[in-house]
């Protein structure tokens, strides 16, 4: 089937988008959403441009529009995964020009007018040159703003964030003059929770992945344990309010069982 051009094709999807959140007044919503913005490159190539930064930038500008919609849409946090530990190890004519457009969204969604809360996660001293003091200097810039409340996973590993949690619970009770070995004897899942790069974000509702991939590539690995899980086909920058209010759908639809 051919598709409809495009003057025909918005309006038709803007009456099904307000149509589906009409359905999804009074449904159950996740109070915690991460959301993996992968297929940059790929919406890059396939849109025809040489500069895959082009990909990054158009990713960038999503982002900023997606936490407007999860605003508007009653959801409370956001964890946005746009760099992992193992990503560091690409080469530096690919990692520089990303970690430059992800200073630049992350400037963007700390800018002065913007109700959001927002702070850095991730092994932020792994990352090149005076970076991690931009992106800790722009977050610190929106404490105490309320609102929608946003991590930021850069230079992020869930496997290294659980082995991080871990040596601080133990540095903490070393430092306050606790033997190790009795902290052995008594440590409990909330000693993990308590230490995480966001404590306050111990628990994840629902996962987003874009492109197709059908994988956690170690996003929030902790926090996922009973999270709903939603893989969407198109690529990050492509993605639409109607295919984040489709996600709100599939999730109100599921009888969450946190394992019983």
């Amino acid at each position: 089937m051919r598709l409809l051009p495009l003057f025909l094709r918005r309006p038709i999807e803007a009456v099904y988008e307000r149509r589906l959140a009409t359905t999804l007044a009074g449904l159950p919503r996740p109070q915690h959403v991460g959301i993996m913005l992968d297929g940059n490159r790929r919406w890059a190539r396939q849109a025809g441009h040489t500069d895959v930064r082009e990909g990054y930038r158009a990713g960038g500008a999503k982002t900023t529009e997606f936490l407007g919609w999860c605003a508007a849409d009653g959801i409370e946090r956001v964890t946005l995964f746009m760099l992992s530990d193992d990503n560091l190890g690409r080469p530096a004519e690919q990692l520089g020009p990303l970690i430059e457009i992800i200073e630049e969204t992350v400037r963007d969604i700390t800018a002065a007018g913007r109700s959001w809360e927002v702070q850095v996660i991730g092994s932020l001293d792994m990352l090149p040159g005076a970076s991690a003091r931009v992106l800790k200097e722009a977050a610190a810039s929106t404490t105490g703003r309320g609102g929608l409340k946003v991590d930021v996973a850069v230079g992020y590993g869930g496997r290294r964030e659980i082995v991080d949690a871990v040596k601080s619970a133990f540095e903490e009770h070393i430092a306050a003059g606790g033997d190790p070995a009795e902290l052995v004897e008594r440590f409990e899942i909330e000693d993990i929770s308590r230490h995480l790069y966001s404590p306050t974000a111990d628990h994840t509702d629902f996962i987003i992945r874009t492109s197709g991939e059908q994988r956690l590539s170690g996003f929030l690995l902790w926090q996922s344990a009973y999270a709903e899980m939603h893989w969407v086909d198109c690529y990050w920058p492509a993605f639409r309010h109607v295919d984040f209010l489709r996600a709100l759908r599939s999730y109100a639809n599921r009888e969450r069982r946190f394992g019983k």
